[in-house]
C-alpha cells in the first residue's frame, strides 16, 4: 500500500507541475513571438486604412462558399464587392443549401456584373466549394472568406504585397474580429481572438511556420494550391489540413493583421462546444495525417509545430488526470491521495498563471488597438476566460481524440449551420470602428 502511496503522490507531483508550467512558458513564449514579430513586420507600417501603393496588383478572386447563409449572403457578399482593389472578381459558390441562399445569389448577380454564382447540386463540403471555385476563377489569387464574414475594403490589398514582393508566398492569413460582443461568450471571445488566436500567430511567424490559417479569411496563390491537390474534402478543418500540406510542399504561409475581417461566433455554450469540438478533432485530424514529418529531416521546421500539438493534447489528458485524482481522494481513505486543493481553484501557481494571462491578454489588447477599437472595455470580461474557455477547450481535445480515431478514412466533412449568435436574434453586431444593425 505503501508504494501504491508512493507512486500516487509522485504522479500527482508530476502531472502538477506540467499542468501548471507548460502553459506558463507558452505564454512567455508567445509574448516574446508577438512582440519581436511587432518589431519586425508591424511597427513601421502605415495605418491599415491607408495602406501605401503596391509596384503591383494582380488581380483577385475572391471565393465565398455558401451553405444556408441566406441570413448574410447579401450583406457579406456586398461588403466584398466593395472592397478598395483595382481589378477583382467575386465568386460565390452555393454548396447546395436548402434556404434561399441561392434565389439571393442570383438576384445580386443580376446587378453586379463581378459577381459569379456557381450552385452545387448537393452538399459537397466547404473542402469542395473552395475547390470548384478556384477552378473556375480567373485570376491567379484567390481570396478566400466565409459566408458570414464582412471584408475590410482594404484587406485585398495588405495580402497582395505578399504575393507581389515573394513568389515563394503560398497563402496569405488575415485577422479576424468579432462583431458580436452583447454577451459575455462574445466579449470573451474578442480577447481571445487577440490574446490566443492574433499572438501565437504572430509569434509563429517570428518562430518559423503557422500551425494554421484563419478559415474565414486566407488568400492563396492558386498555384500553390493546385500543387498539393487542393483542399482535403476529409478533414473537419480544412483550414489547418492546407497549412500543412503548403508548408510541408515547401511553401510559405504568413500572417497580415492589418488584412481584417469581420466575423460572427457562437454566443451559446451549446454553439460554442460544437465549434470547438470541431476544431479539436480537426486538429487531431492533422496530427494523425502528419505525424510522419518526424522522420524526415528535411521537414524539421514543422516539428516544432508537432511538439507543440503533442503536448498540447498531453496537458489536457494530464489536467483531467488530476481532477481524476483529486475526485479520488475526495473518497479514498485519508491520506492515500496527496490532495493540496482542487485543481480548478486557483492556489498559489494558478495566481502566478493569472497575472500571467492578464498580462498576455493586455500586451494582445494593445497590438490589436491598431485595428479594432474598444478592445480595453473587454479587459475585465478575460478574467472569465481561463474558467469557460480552458474547460471547454479542454475537454473538446480529450472528447476529440478518440472521435479522429474512429472517423473512418475518406468519411466527406459536410457542412454544418453554426450557432452565429446575436446577429441571428436580430441585436447589435459590431462592424468596424462603427456599430450596424442587423
Amino acid at each position: 500500500m505503501s508504494t501504491l502511496v508512493a507512486l500516487l503522490k509522485s504522479l500527482w507531483l508530476g502531472l502538477q507541475g506540467f499542468v501548471y508550467y507548460y502553459p506558463l512558458f507558452m505564454s512567455y513564449l508567445w509574448m516574446m513571438g508577438a512582440a519581436l514579430f511587432y518589431w519586425r513586420w508591424e511597427r513601421r507600417d502605415p495605418p491599415f486604412d491607408q495602406p501605401a501603393p503596391l509596384p503591383d496588383t494582380p488581380s483577385v478572386s475572391i471565393l465565398v462558399p455558401c451553405y444556408n447563409e441566406g441570413a448574410h449572403a447579401e450583406e457579406t457578399i456586398s461588403h466584398a464587392l466593395a472592397m478598395d482593389y483595382p481589378e477583382f472578381e467575386v465568386v460565390a459558390i452555393n454548396d447546395g443549401s436548402r434556404d434561399n441562399t441561392g434565389a439571393i445569389l442570383d438576384a445580386l448577380a443580376m446587378k453586379h456584373p463581378r459577381l459569379r454564382v456557381v450552385h452545387l447540386a448537393q452538399n459537397q463540403g466547404k473542402a469542395m466549394g473552395l475547390q470548384a471555385g478556384s477552378l473556375l476563377a480567373k485570376h491567379e489569387i484567390l481570396l478566400c472568406i466565409d459566408g458570414d464574414a464582412l471584408l475590410d475594403p482594404h484587406c485585398a490589398h495588405w495580402m497582395v504585397r505578399h504575393f507581389v514582393t515573394d513568389p515563394d508566398v503560398a497563402a496569405v492569413t488575415g485577422n479576424p474580429r468579432i462583431r458580436n460582443r452583447s454577451t459575455l461568450l462574445g466579449r470573451v471571445q474578442v480577447g481571445e481572438f487577440s490574446s490566443i488566436v492574433g499572438m501565437i500567430k504572430r509569434a509563429q511567424r517570428s518562430f518559423g511556420r503557422l500551425f494554421t490559417v484563419s478559415g474565414v479569411i486566407t488568400a492563396f496563390r492558386k498555384s500553390a494550391v493546385h500543387s498539393v491537390g487542393y483542399w482535403s474534402p476529409d478533414m473537419l478543418t480544412e483550414d489547418i489540413d492546407i497549412t500543412w500540406k503548403l508548408q510541408r510542399d515547401g511553401w510559405d504561409v504568413r500572417f497580415e493583421p492589418r488584412a481584417l475581417v469581420w466575423i460572427l461566433m457562437p454566443e451559446t455554450l451549446r454553439g460554442l462546444w460544437k465549434q470547438r469540438l470541431r476544431w479539436a478533432t480537426g486538429g487531431a485530424q492533422v496530427l494523425m495525417k502528419n505525424f510522419g514529418v518526424i522522420a524526415h529531416p528535411s521537414q524539421n521546421h514543422l516539428w516544432p509545430l508537432l511538439l507543440e500539438l503533442c503536448l498540447s493534447l498531453l496537458w489536457s489528458y494530464a489536467l483531467l488526470a488530476m481532477v481524476v485524482l483529486w475526485l479520488a481522494g475526495l473518497v479514498l481513505p485519508h491520506g492515500m491521495v496527496p490532495i493540496v486543493g482542487s485543481p480548478l481553484i486557483p492556489q498559489l501557481g494558478g495566481i502566478v498563471l493569472g497575472i500571467t494571462c492578464l498580462l498576455q491578454f493586455g500586451l494582445a489588447k494593445w497590438l490589436d488597438s491598431h485595428y479594432d477599437t474598444g478592445l480595453g472595455r473587454n479587459y475585465y470580461w478575460m478574467i472569465w476566460y481561463p474558467l469557460v474557455f480552458w474547460l471547454i477547450n479542454i475537454a473538446a481535445t480529450v472528447v476529440a481524440f478518440p472521435k479522429a480515431l474512429g472517423r473512418v478514412s475518406g468519411m466527406r466533412a459536410r457542412w454544418v449551420s453554426p450557432d452565429r449568435g446575436a446577429h441571428l436574434r436580430k441585436k447589435k453586431v459590431r462592424v468596424g470602428k462603427v456599430d450596424s444593425h442587423a
